[in-house]
């Protein structure tokens, strides 16, 4: 007998499954998930944790007709599946395959393209509201989780709903994490719905009542339930004084009272909320032992869940390492981050300075107002965001930090390309939308040694700061006993040389040192400048070189709009210095996911563009002569 997960190529082929055979399904996903991500990496244990709520969902709506906005969507793989596009799963986050996330280009059932984190509520109530403008009666559906709560845009969202549609299903999904265990007040008054003995009796009624007669009476006893919260836990009903009637928390992994759940709401003529309990990376114990790890991950072994040792240390890891070491000798350095302790590695600050470590939850805009408030206290905030992240907080960074010149170091992880996670995660924009703020130093890290100086230097500037550095690895270099200060400003002449000046940013300079050495063996000199400042830059070093070069190559991993190559052709405008300049970094275009060398071959950030964009000077027969 061939597998049910064979025979669903569309949500229809749900409809006639009784409740046994979509259990049977839920085990197969899970089966399938496992296997295939063993092999691509991705985001298993939050898509482990909400196989049943998908299923219930495509069983009950109608999508594409029907709306489904997931927030962040790295827990939107199961309902891929179930679109027509299992058999492509085993192309996850591979170059040409399915991206990790919501892509509406995709999929004419992915509504709403996603990968941050608290957009699904405003999102979805900005589809509601133009339903009920234009008529229409689909079902708009925004499943967020609970860490997506932490993040100020929801409440913003739930601010409106209630004003703005008349119907709007909200489903929680509460698992209690968001990469590492959730934090906050948010967290523990969910927390406290879940653990309420009295709700858990009414619960296992309602449940009891499904099996019997089913829908709406026991709804009512989850009604019930939502009632006999309100004088045991606040003065009032959080979702309720938001004007969303609020049902649950029901189990997560029940399809029977989820589709009957959902069959009832879906008559409802209000906005409302359903709180489903979950459990991240259910049917794989190696994910439920290691939720942190198994929220997103490379490949792993399918029976264990073991992967490959990293080896050398990340480049998140020497940050985390040498922020210990700093705030081990200066007792006024304080770790911030926005619930990803993991992803920047500062779960290994937090045991060595547990009182100087302070995780925000998803609130980015929140962790830099509240580092410049440190900051105006004579602490030194270290901010680590993912580039891609720290977008979301542009305002604070002008207004809150650099306009008051507040000490706070904003630590970049990510920089550049994030390669499979995709155009949501790359950090291809911050140093454009960075340096046309007075008052802010840029610097790029080129290994893991100049980023432990950058740190040092950053502890001993008195204004912000910011420091880029990429996903993963670096070269390997060793750090020194003591980090030194650089002279901020200052680049750092890498090989002398006449002909041209090239210029490597932080993890390209590699390339800038490959294409010197393909110019020398061409007959020509070139000098290779590590600029370390995209503000302020080395104006006296780069003028210096470039006024003598035939022709300036940059190298960036940034968009070339606004980036550093922008920064040295103005610089060189300024300075009334006309040698041509050839820049070397990602077009006007949103870069897709797939393996970094790959994408950077296929958009030409290559030695081989850069000296086939040099052709017509390496013509020359004789280099142009400039006094000096």
């Amino acid at each position: 007998m061939g597998k049910l997960l064979d025979t669903i190529h569309s949500p229809a082929d749900l409809r006639n499954l009784s409740i046994a055979q979509l259990e049977s399904l839920a085990r197969e996903i899970r089966e399938r998930l496992i296997v295939a991500l063993s092999k691509t990496g991705g985001h298993l244990g939050p898509n482990l944790g909400v196989v049943e709520l998908t299923l219930a969902l495509h069983t009950v709506f109608d999508t594409p007709r029907d709306k489904f906005v997931f927030d962040v969507s790295h827990q939107a793989y199961v309902h891929k599946m179930l679109t027509g596009r299992c058999e492509r799963l085993d192309t996850m986050r591979q170059p040409g395959g399915l991206n990790g996330f919501m892509l509406r280009t995709e999929s004419e059932h992915d509504c709403y393209g996603a990968g941050h984190a608290g957009t699904a509520l405003s999102a979805a109530l900005g589809m509601a509201v133009a339903r009920d403008l234009s008529g229409g009666k689909e079902h708009v559906v925004a499943l967020a989780g609970d860490a997506a709560f932490t993040n100020g845009i929801s409440f913003e969202a739930l601010n409106n709903i209630a004003d703005q549609t008349r119907r709007l299903i909200v489903v929680l999904n509460d698992n209690e994490w968001s990469i590492d265990r959730n934090v906050g007040a948010i967290a523990k008054y969910l927390h406290k719905i879940v653990t309420n003995q009295h709700l858990s009796q009414l619960h296992d009624s309602a449940s009891r009542l499904l099996e019997r007669i089913g829908g709406k009476g026991a709804l009512n006893v989850v009604r019930r339930a939502e009632e006999a919260a309100k004088g045991l836990l606040w003065p009032s009903f959080l979702f309720e004084e938001f004007g969303l009637t609020y049902y649950g928390p029901v189990d997560g992994h029940n399809i029977g009272l989820l589709i009957e759940t959902f069959k009832f709401l879906k008559q409802q003529e209000r906005p409302v909320l359903l709180h489903a309990i979950t459990q991240k990376g259910l049917g794989f114990q190696p994910a439920l032992d290691k939720q942190k790890k198994f929220h997103g991950l490379g490949p792993y072994d399918p029976e264990t869940g073991d992967t490959k040792p990293a080896g050398q240390r990340t480049y998140s890891e020497v940050f985390a390492e040498s922020l210990v070491k700093l705030a081990d000798e200066n007792d006024r350095i304080v770790a911030i981050t926005a619930a990803m302790p993991n992803g920047t590695a500062l779960d290994l600050f937090r045991p060595h300075h547990p009182k100087r470590y302070f995780d925000v939850g998803i609130a980015e805009e929140h962790a830099v107002v509240f580092a410049a408030g440190m900051a105006t206290r004579g602490f030194k905030p270290y901010c680590a965001i993912y580039s891609t992240f720290l977008q979301r907080a542009f305002d604070p960074i002008v207004h809150d930090v650099c306009l008051q010149n507040l000490p706070v170091v904003f630590c970049m992880d990510r920089a550049g390309l994030s390669g499979d996670d995709g155009p949501t995660h790359h950090g291809l924009f911050d140093i454009a939308y960075l340096r046309g703020v007075p008052n802010i130093v840029q610097m790029a890290a080129t290994d893991e040694e100049e980023l432990a100086d950058m740190m040092y230097t950053a502890m001993l500037h008195e204004g912000p700061s910011a420091i880029r550095y990429p996903r993963g690895t670096g070269p390997g270099a060793k750090l020194k006993a003591r980090p030194r200060a650089l002279p901020i400003g200052k680049a750092e002449v890498v090989r002398e040389g006449e002909d041209f000046a090239i210029l490597g940013l932080g993890s390209l300079l590699p390339m800038a040192k490959e294409l010197g050495k393909a110019l020398e063996r061409q007959g020509w000199s070139a000098a290779v400048i590590n600029p370390r400042f995209v503000k302020p830059l080395d104006r006296e070093l780069i003028g210096r070189y470039a006024a003598q070069a035939t022709a300036v190559v940059t190298f960036e991993d940034h968009v070339l709009i606004g980036g550093f190559g922008s920064a040295v052709l103005e610089a060189l405008s300024e300075m009334n210095i006309e040698t041509p300049v050839i820049r070397i970094g990602w077009p006007d275009h949103f870069i897709e996911h797939g393996k970094v060398d790959e994408l950077r071959a296929r958009y030409g950030i290559s030695v081989e563009l850069a000296l086939e964009k040099l052709a017509p000077y390496l013509k020359r027969t004789t280099r142009r002569l400039v006094a000096r």
